[in-house]
């Protein structure tokens, strides 16, 4: 594809992350709707994979159920790979999960992705809901857990395990391919350590993406799924026709995470009402923080930023996320994204 009026950038996988933005005034049935939709025009682009996040306990997010969701996307969709970004894995039973996308991979063989993380992706209240307890499971208990998973799913317990006689159907041979998320020095490392394919949440948090992804590609060691580290970097992305444009649709969602580390989650506003907000000093201060290095622009604009993005952590493969009032905007965003790529390889296919 390609323009004329500026330089594309190299070929790398894209991909899309989502996460079922609910608008002011717009029902939750609007959102998924929406978000399928979305999953649509980036299979017709040529994005090689289309992620849904778990959240809980946000009334501006409809992802909360990521497997219901990635069902919806895939029978809607023909090529693209519909995956988590991911399974908060503390959250639930291992044996529901490999149940769960078991069946995915059994409705969608060779299409859907496990990304797993180990953040609760709510409060701490919620969580607690959700796993119907008030003991700690932190980080000490994301390995054991993963394993489970992975057992369950490859149907391979060792004999003395206390599972070993429990089969997850489906699964065996349509077990989906495992991702490990974070934020982290401690996912990279243990995604390395397993090797496993790292996604890495740029958009979250931009502290520690080079750290981490050195400690990643250092401490890997050749696994069941890979030969070689494949990292993955998620960035937020607002492409417009011009920068002023992309800043007004990017300043609801700067407003709506505000909101989130205020402790009061919302609806994702208007860019009406986020313009309209009476912005304190302190507050301007933390989305100016907030957008560093996130790519936010016209598309030269954004082609210079993810080109400096790709070049400081020769990522294997970039994912987009795209937070914006209107559906028509976040879809105009990922096709300009898409026009800044000469050639779209698949990028990794397992599973």
């Amino acid at each position: 594809m390609g323009t004329d009026n500026y330089a594309s950038l190299p070929p790398v996988p894209l991909s899309l992350l989502d996460l079922a933005p609910v608008g002011e005034g717009a029902s939750t049935t609007d959102a998924v709707r929406a978000t399928i939709a979305l999953g649509q025009r980036a299979d017709e682009l040529g994005y090689t994979r289309f992620w849904v996040a778990e959240h809980h306990n946000m009334p501006g997010i409809a992802s909360s159920a990521p497997a219901v969701l990635i069902g919806a996307v895939a029978a809607a969709t023909e090529r693209i790979r519909v995956g988590s970004g991911g399974v908060m894995l503390p959250n639930h039973a291992p044996l529901a999960i490999a149940e769960q996308f078991g069946t995915l991979a059994a409705l969608h063989p060779g299409r859907i992705d496990l990304g797993l993380g180990r953040a609760p992706g709510s409060d701490q209240l919620t969580a607690a809901a959700l796993r119907r307890s008030t003991g700690p499971q932190g980080a000490d208990d994301f390995p054991e857990q993963l394993g489970e998973l992975a057992c369950f799913l490859a149907d391979d317990f060792p004999d003395s395990h206390p599972f070993h006689r429990i089969v997850a159907v489906p699964a065996g041979e349509l077990q989906p391919p495992l991702w490990l998320l974070g934020s982290s020095l401690y996912s990279a490392e243990l995604a390395g350590l397993l090797g496993l394919p790292f996604a890495f949440a740029h958009h979250f948090s931009g502290t520690h993406t080079l750290p981490a992804l050195a400690r990643y590609r250092e401490s890997f060691r050749e696994g069941g799924l890979l030969t070689k580290p494949y990292a993955m970097v998620t960035v937020n992305v607002v492409c417009a026709p011009t920068d002023a444009e992309a800043d007004r649709l990017a300043l609801p969602a700067a407003l709506s995470f505000l909101r989130l580390r205020q402790g009061n989650p919302g609806r994702l506003p208007t860019p009406e009402q986020a313009a309209a907000h009476p912005w304190t000093p302190s507050e301007q201060e933390f989305v100016l923080q907030r957008r560093d290095g996130q790519a936010i622009g016209s598309p030269e604009t954004v082609r210079a930023s993810l080109a400096r993005l790709l070049a400081a952590t020769e990522a294997d493969e970039l994912m987009i996320t795209t937070q914006v009032y209107e559906p028509a905007d976040r879809i105009r965003s990922i096709e300009l994204v898409r026009d800044l790529f000469d050639e779209l390889p698949l990028g990794l296919q397992q599973g």
